[in-house]
């Protein structure tokens, strides 16, 4: 009665509204998908609890919850062993501002294109404590984060992504899948500029909109601002008595299991690859299983550590073993905001969201040199809605191959272009994305805080990247349109700063009153 209607779309829009009024976000995405398996289930009571328990168990990605409660024991062991501080305290004598510890924030989530859920958690767990020294909000962190995850992974040919691409180009079109995703990359205008956008706020220190406030209360020290810490924040980093002398930890034992967790997720990803019939490195990480590579990893890294915090001493035995229920602990909140999440995602494929899209898309050729940029914005509310970039993947790229089977075949990849490009959006901006979850747990920000300020900074960028798809349409050229949409994108922010200097250099007018 519902499947493959609007009403698809009824669930995760009811859920979104809720959480931006709310802001208690278990109670809106839960609301969500009990709506949805009423909807799935003519709302008939049992079989709407039927569909509810059993999406629960489908939708779960039991890899990557167990991914992060070892992972929240590797940073809650890393706090213990006092190897956070030391490496805060060395950091911050080569970091001599808050514009470099954005900037040095920015650097590696970027060099760390794998995969996006590990770039979240591993940038927030090793760069929170610098910039909460120099008094950097938890919303930029979770901005800067957020930021430099999945915009990376969208245009880096070795990650997850790319792999994920791969799969959903159709047998039989004119390209490969890794090909296509090669051609993408130019024409990508939401994480390039994302990423040039993450990197001019940094570097200059310009704030705007409700990030401005909150960094206006992270100088006076609430780096939190409202709804205070969401997540529960561990203890200041423990000294460890040992034969009655105190011992601190130091810089290597955080940046050594950091290596250890990264270089055994790589070399995890490349032999999954292989194994699934890879015959180089670019077809290894294009068939790898990344969630088994990353539990691998955090389970290698786990044991390294130790290794290296006993053997030194650093801390007992005893201290080892209480960190992980408290690690696991420190993760709870994601976990359960993802395992909602991923049921109202499960819902909406019960309901037939895809169907549903499939058979609205059906552009007019007449208008053939706009269709990037309408595809650009069907990709955003699909993946706005859904909370899912790769699903969003899977409707829209095999619709774009086929619209072009055979003609244009720039035009294809440029559309393809804005299919990823919109998905990666959407599901930047979308409270119940994963990613975003995410990010706002690497950073320990409260989750609606993050949502709300990360909106304002991605509407800049889409206004360019809706003209810069126009242009695109037009020119079919990828330089001219990078050039002129990062240049759009300056001109806006210029103003925007412009006009936030005059507004805070007027006095208050209750003043003059």
């Amino acid at each position: 009665m519902f499947y493959g209607t609007w009403w698809s779309l009824v669930p995760p829009i009811v859920a979104i509204v809720l959480a931006l009024a709310t802001k208690e976000v278990y109670i809106s995405l839960f609301t969500g998908a009990l709506l949805g398996a009423f909807l799935a289930a003519d709302f008939h009571p049992w079989a709407a609890f039927d569909t509810l328990y059993n999406t629960i168990l489908d939708s779960a990605d039991f890899s990557i919850l167990v991914f992060l409660i070892l992972l929240g024991i590797i940073v809650m062991l890393m706090q213990k062993s006092g190897g956070t501080r030391a490496y805060g305290e060395w950091a911050s004598k080569r970091l001599k501002s808050k514009k470099s510890a954005e900037v040095a924030t920015s650097l590696l989530g970027v060099l760390i294109f794998v995969d996006d859920y590990f770039n979240c958690l591993t940038v927030g767990s090793v760069m929170r404590p610098v910039t909460d020294k120099f008094k950097v909000s938890r919303a930029k962190l979770a901005y800067l984060i957020d930021a430099t995850a999945a915009p990376v992974c969208i245009i880096a040919p070795i990650s997850s992504w790319a792999a994920a691409v791969n799969s959903y180009v159709p047998e039989g079109s004119s390209m490969s899948g890794f090909q296509m995703f090669i051609a993408t990359i130019p024409f990508n205008l939401y994480a390039l500029l994302t990423l040039f956008m993450v990197f001019f706020t940094s570097g200059t220190g310009f704030d705007f909109g409700l990030m401005k406030k909150h960094e206006e209360n992270a100088a006076k020290g609430d780096l939190f601002t409202s709804g205070g810490e969401e997540f529960q924040q561990p203890d200041e980093d423990v000294d460890v008595t040992e034969g009655g002398r105190f011992t601190k930890g130091k810089v290597v034992d955080l940046v050594a299991p950091m290596l250890v967790l990264i270089f055994s997720a790589v070399g995890a990803m490349i032999w999954t690859g292989h194994l699934n019939g890879g015959k180089n490195i670019v077809e290894d990480f294009a068939n790898c299983s990344s969630s088994e590579s990353l539990v691998f990893a955090t389970l290698v890294a786990i044991i390294f550590t130790l290794i290296l915090y006993l053997s030194r001493r650093v801390i007992s035995f005893k201290d080892f073993m209480d960190s992980v229920p408290e690690g696991g602990k420190l993760m709870m909140p994601a976990v359960i905001i993802l395992v909602l999440a991923w049921t109202l995602k499960g819902m909406t494929d019960q309901l037939g969201i895809g169907d549903f899209i499939a058979a609205t898309v059906n552009l007019n050729s007449g208008m053939i040199r706009f269709v990037p940029v309408i595809i650009f914005l069907i990709a955003i509310f699909i993946a706005f809605s859904s909370g899912t970039s790769w699903g969003t993947f899977a409707i829209l790229v095999p619709i774009v191959v086929n619209m072009f089977a055979g003609s244009d075949e720039t035009m294809m990849v440029i559309s393809i272009s804005a299919v990823l490009a919109g998905a990666v959006c959407g599901d930047h901006v979308s409270p119940i994305s994963d990613t975003t979850i995410m990010s706002s747990s690497g950073a320990q920000c409260n989750h609606i805080n993050h949502v709300q300020t990360q909106m304002q900074y991605a509407a800049v960028v889409i206004a360019a990247c809706v003209i810069g798809y126009v242009i695109a349409g037009f020119t079919k050229n990828w330089w001219i349109t990078l050039i002129l949409s990062l240049a759009i994108l300056t001109t806006i922010l210029i103003l925007i700063r412009k006009y936030t200097d005059r507004k805070y250099m007027q006095p208050d007018s209750s003043e003059n009153a």
